[in-house]
């Protein structure tokens, strides 16, 4: 039975079960507009894939991601935060990242490093995160 899709302003949501499935070959296919997305975009899609396991919602729309730097040479940069230094998941959270984003073809390397400024807070999440945690 296929599950039903939500969405919320058109954009397509995922659950933290769907994103431990594993893809099968036909499945991992790329399609034409996956083949079309810039790899910013495909960054940001496996970062929507990461989520903080106290919280149903993923790290990108969390407001935990603070940059996302691209070189020539396809290496990614990420600055990230937690929601606080006694965060349970402080030291596997970075390496989950970093795993997600090798994983796109077109990335030579990625490194993630983790900044405490600015502070996060509640102000940084998007509506999308605010929806989903009754925030709005």
């Amino acid at each position: 039975m296929n599950k039903p899709e939500v969405r919320i302003g058109g954009v397509p949501q995922t659950s933290p079960s769907d994103a431990r499935e594993v893809k099968t070959d036909e499945q991992a296919a790329p399609t034409e507009s996956e083949q079309e997305k810039t790899l910013e975009e495909k960054v940001i899609d496996e970062l929507r894939q990461v989520f903080d396991p106290e919280i149903p919602v993923n790290i990108y729309e969390l407001g935990l991601i603070y940059d996302i730097e691209i070189d020539e040479q396809r290496n990614v940069a990420i600055k990230m935060t937690l929601t606080s230094p006694a965060c349970p998941v402080a030291e596997s959270l970075p390496v989950e990242v970093r795993g997600r984003i090798n994983r796109v073809p077109e990335v030579t390397e990625c490194d993630v490093e983790i900044v405490w400024d600015p502070q996060w807070g509640p102000d940084r999440m998007s509506e999308v995160a605010k929806l989903k945690l009754g925030m709005l």
